[in-house]
């Protein structure tokens, strides 16, 4: 069963978080807000934050500058990810990806069917690596994004989550790129 173990030190981890929406701004922005939060509440380092519209281009956009940045370590977004035709996060996210979580949208849904039921199948989420950084698609309301930290992210970017997290694998993350550099 997971637990903390207390011996290890807890490393923060550097995380941006990018809001997708067509009519949210940073004063409004209750998802955004609520990551935000909860990442500097566990004592990770906020590295940026941002709104872009759901526009497949726009959103790679933001997402390849912060994949360029030595300053953050994973990307949240928040948003885009229903099933209208506005929700494109999934489609402008996914081809950027060099290998995808399948397992983060499995626990998911898991973890939102005990709370929404059916409903669940109208989010879609899905988790990746691209350029060395972990990349996290969660829904767009605060709730979700609450419980796709508190019962995933929390323990996954904790070091001292054990039997394994996400963090002490991080250094690994490249290392596709850096073999085909030599």
């Amino acid at each position: 069963m997971s637990k903390i173990d207390k011996t290890r030190p807890f490393i923060p981890v550097r995380i941006a978080v990018l809001t997708i929406s067509d009519t949210r701004t940073l004063d409004d922005d209750k998802s955004g807000n609520t990551l935000s939060q909860l990442l500097a509440d566990a004592g990770h380092d906020l590295s940026a934050r941002a709104i872009c519209k759901d526009d497949i281009r726009a959103i790679r956009t933001t997402l390849r500058k912060w994949f360029k940045r030595s300053d953050t370590d994973a990307i949240i977004t928040t948003g885009g990810t229903g099933l209208t035709g506005r929700d494109v996060t999934i489609e402008a996210v996914r081809p950027l990806l060099d290998k995808e979580a399948d397992g983060f949208a499995t626990v998911f849904h898991m973890m939102s069917f005990g709370k929404i039921g059916t409903s669940t199948v109208q989010s879609r989420t899905m988790a990746g690596i691209a350029a060395g950084k972990y990349v996290f698609c969660l829904p767009g309301s605060p709730g979700a994004c609450r419980d796709g930290w508190n019962e995933i992210l929390s323990k996954q970017l904790d070091y001292r989550h054990m039997p394994c997290n996400f963090v002490e694998i991080m250094p690994r993350l490249d290392e596709h790129l850096q073999r085909s550099k030599g």
